[in-house]
């Protein structure tokens, strides 16, 4: 996905990351961060969201990871959301700073995903002085754009891999589910936005083949399900998934048709759609009023996964 430039920022009415501030930390959320080991033997940094409120009822667990195309991004772009979903829910949240392409190629990034989820598991409990969350409550992952493939991808690796307690939910914002060079020939006809949408001010695909410059600094496969979810064998044992699909967003039929292949299987799911809006246009474009439905239709969605909770048999 394309770098947002200064000049870009300036036209869309958006400040370079480095000037921009994301708010003071509410008083309702304490933050810290931490360090997670990862299987090849480094370590990942992690910021943790815990409600200062006395807890009620047991605390769920959301794990976010963020957007930037698999090579750019960093725990500033879900502090909003992390310090929203403490806040407003109640629940523990976990921000993941995995490692970027093309430094760390295919599949790094992945499985720093992926072993936080594992770290999860093994430091959350209602005791914790990190992670003070009971998983049995809720074990949800979500994100937006690379990071809404992630949770996709973590929703059917922790199948595959028998992660216990299991994930309970999906939150796929904008997410980017299947490479263009990986649609299979029966898909073609309804997997049209990437064209439909090429000019659309934050992806910009335009006449470039972004597909390929993706795969190429990720070195990865393009059918490889671990890269285009949509290309699981088995998608029917998954948690409730929560979608939010813009309009004109080039990504968004492959969240459609994976909204659609998920309900088909039995999966619960639940459908946002923006109509005549682009990929991530609530980041880029905050005083919208659509902008500021589609956060709150992030935290209903989210409170539907939590209420859902329904786990994997």
């Amino acid at each position: 996905m394309a770098i947002i430039t200064d000049t870009d920022r300036k036209r869309m009415g958006t400040m370079h990351p480095d000037m921009s501030a994301v708010g003071p930390i509410p008083a309702e959320v304490k933050e810290s961060d931490h360090q997670v080991p990862t299987r090849d033997g480094q370590w990942i940094r992690v910021r943790v969201y815990v409600p200062t409120k006395q807890a009620s009822a047991p605390r769920p667990l959301i794990v976010m990871y963020h957007e930037g195309g698999w090579r750019m991004g960093d725990l500033t772009d879900e502090d909003l959301n992390c310090r929203m979903f403490a806040r407003d829910l109640g629940a523990v949240c976990v921000n993941v700073e995995y490692r970027l392409a093309p430094e760390h190629p295919f599949p790094t990034g992945v499985d720093d995903a992926y072993d936080t989820l594992l770290w999860s598991t093994k430091t959350a409990s209602p005791t914790s002085v990190i992670l003070p969350a009971d998983l049995e409550a809720g074990f949800v992952v979500g994100g937006s754009s690379a990071g809404g493939n992630f949770a996709a991808v973590m929703s059917q690796r922790a199948g595959d891999e028998g992660l216990n307690p299991p994930l309970t939910g999906q939150h796929l914002s904008v997410p980017a589910l299947l490479s263009r060079p990986a649609i299979p020939e029966n898909w073609k006809d309804v997997c049209g936005s990437r064209a439909e949408s090429k000019f659309d001010p934050v992806l910009k695909m335009k006449d470039r083949d972004e597909d390929h410059e993706k795969i190429e600094h990720l070195n990865v496969e393009p059918e490889n399900p671990m890269y285009s979810p949509l290309l699981h064998e088995n998608i029917g044992n998954l948690p409730p998934a929560f979608f939010q699909i813009a309009g004109l967003d080039p990504l968004r039929d492959e969240g459609l048709l994976y909204e659609d292949e998920l309900r088909k299987k039995g999966v619960p799911t639940r459908l946002n759609v923006y109509d005549g809006f682009g990929h991530m246009f609530w980041s880029n474009w905050p005083t919208l009023r659509q902008s500021q439905d589609f956060v709150s239709d992030t935290l209903a969605g989210m409170k539907w996964l939590l209420k859902t909770n329904v786990q994997p048999s």
